[in-house]
C-alpha cells in the first residue's frame, strides 16, 4: 500500500568548500544579533571558529556565544541558550557543530519564545506545543544525525534519566552550510559512529512490509551502499574529499523526511538506544550499532523474511538463488561484519560498561509502557530480550 504524504523541506543548503562566503548575507536576512552555539572547542582547533567570526563581523552583526554543548545534549544547555536569547534579544541562532549542537540549538530557539521550561517540550506527559522558534542556521562538522536538514532533535535530562525526541516544523533550519572539509579532522571512531547512525536512520524506515514505495526502497539501498563504500575510506583517508562529501550528503538525506514516503511504522532501535544513552551516556551511533543486528535477528520470521532478502541481495550482493532464510541470516551477518569488523565498533553492551541492571525499566520506557509499533510490534519483554541478546 502507498499512503498519501506531504513532503516539504525548505532548507537552503550551501554545499562545498567555499560556501562560507554566503554566511553573513544569509544570517542578515533574520536580523543583526546572532547567538553562535558550539561544543567543546574543536571548531577553534580546526580554524573554523575564526572564519565564522570573521564572516559575522564583516556582515556588521552583533555576536554572542554559547559553548560547551555536550554530546547527548543536556536540557541545562538548552535552558542556558534560551535564556541568552531572551536576555540579548537574539534574532538568529547559528549552530556550528554536529547533531548534538544543532539539536540543542533547535530547542533553544523554541524556548526563547515561551515562558515555560524548555523541558516541557520534551516531557511526554506535557508535550508543550512548539508553534514558533527563532531562525536557525547550521554549519555542520560531523556527518551523522542529519539534524541540519530535519525538523527534530533529541535532548537528555540526566535528573530524570530521560532522553526524548521531538519533531516540529518550526525547528527546521532555514539554511545549512555543508563543507566536507570541516569533517576532515573527525576521528575514525566518530566517523564510524556517524556511519552507524546513518545506517540506522535508513534501516528504521526500510524495514517495513506495509507501506512500500519501490522508488524509495531503491533510493535507500543506494544510500546504504554509499555508507558501506565510503565510511571505511574516510576512516583510513580522513582528508579524502569524495568520501567525506558522500557521507555528508547521505547523512542529510537519510533523515530529512524524503525516504519516509508516507510510511507509518514507528522506529524501533532509536527508542531502545535512547534509553541506553540516557542511563549510560554512550555514543548514540555506537549504541545503534550494537542494537540493530540483534533487533533484526529478533524480528526475523517467515512473515518478515522477504524484506531481509531484498536487503541482502540489493545492498550486500548476496546470491538471490539461495533459500530465503539463508539470505536473511547472511544479510544480518554482513551488516554485523560492516559495523564490528570494517568500522571496528564495540560489539556488545558489556564492552561499553553496560549490565542488565536497568533493562526492565529501560524496556518499559522504550515501548512507552505498552507497545512499540515498529517493523514488528514490540512489548517490554521483547525489548528486554533484545537487550539481553546484546550482552554477548
Amino acid at each position: 500500500m502507498i499512503n498519501d504524504f506531504i513532503y516539504d523541506i525548505p532548507v537552503r543548503v550551501y554545499f562545498g568548500r567555499d560556501q562560507l562566503k554566503n554566511l553573513g548575507s544569509e544570517l542578515k536576512k533574520y536580523g543583526t544579533r546572532v547567538l553562535m552555539t558550539y561544543g567543546g572547542g574543536s571548531i577553534k582547533r580546526i580554524g573554523l571558529y575564526d572564519k565564522v567570526v570573521k564572516e559575522i563581523k564583516d556582515a556588521g552583526m552583533e555576536l554572542y556565544e554559547l559553548s560547551g554543548i555536550e554530546p547527548n545534549p543536556r536540557i541545562d544547555s538548552v535552558r542556558r541558550g534560551a535564556q541568552m536569547c531572551k536576555d540579548h534579544n537574539i534574532d538568529v541562532l547559528l549552530a556550528v557543530g554536529g547533531g548534538s549542537t544543532i539539536d540543542a540549538t533547535k530547542f533553544m530557539a523554541a524556548g526563547a519564545l515561551v515562558d515555560h521550561d524548555p523541558w516541557d517540550f520534551m516531557d511526554y506527559s506535557k508535550q508543550a506545543p512548539i508553534e514558533r522558534a527563532l531562525p536557525i542556521v547550521t554549519i555542520l562538522t560531523l556527518s551523522a544525525t542529519g539534524s541540519e536538514m530535519d525538523t527534530g532533535g533529541v535532548i537528555t535530562n540526566p535528573e530524570t534519566k530521560d532522553k526524548n525526541g521531538r519533531l516540529a516544523p518550526a525547528l527546521l533550519p532555514r539554511a545549512s552550510f555543508l563543507d566536507p572539509t570541516n569533517t576532515f579532522t573527525v576521528s575514525p571512531y566518530q566517523t564510524a559512529c556517524g556511519a552507524a547512525d546513518m545506517m540506522s536512520h535508513i534501516i528504521e524506515v526500510y524495514f517495513n512490509l506495509q507501506d512500500d514505495l519501490y522508488m524509495l526502497d531503491c533510493f535507500m539501498e543506494g544510500l546504504m551502499k554509499t555508507i558501506i563504500r565510503f565510511a571505511p575510506v574516510a576512516m583510513k583517508e580522513p582528508e579524502n574529499y569524495e568520501a567525506r562529501a558522500n557521507l555528508m550528503w547521505t547523512s542529510s538525506w537519510a533523515i530529512n523526511g524524503f525516504i519516509n514516503g508516507g510510511k507509518r511504522k514507528a522506529w524501533s532501535c532509536h527508542p531502545m538506544e535512547h534509553e541506553l544513552s540516557a542511563y549510560y551516556d554512550i555514543t548514540h551511533g555506537l549504541g545503534l550499532a550494537i542494537l540493530t543486528p540483534r533487533w533484526m535477528k529478533y524480528c526475523l520470521s517467515e512473515a518478515t523474511v522477504s524484506k531481509y532478502v531484498q536487503f541482502g541481495v540489493n545492498v550486500f550482493g548476496i546470491d538471490p538463488s539461495l533459500p530465503p532464510m539463508e539470505i536473511a541470516n547472511k544479510a544480518i551477518d554482513c551488516l554485523s561484519d560492516f559495523l564490528f569488523g570494517t568500522l571496528q565498533l564495540k560489539r556488545t553492551l558489556p564492552e561499553v560498561g553496560i549490565d542488565e541492571e536497568h533493562f526492565a525499566t529501560m524496556a518499559s520506557k522504550a515501548v512507552g509502557g505498552d507497545t512499540l509499533h515498529g517493523f514488528i510490534d514490540l512489548k517490554q519483554h521483547d525489548v528486554e530480550e533484545i537487550f539481553k541478546m546484546c550482552m554477548k
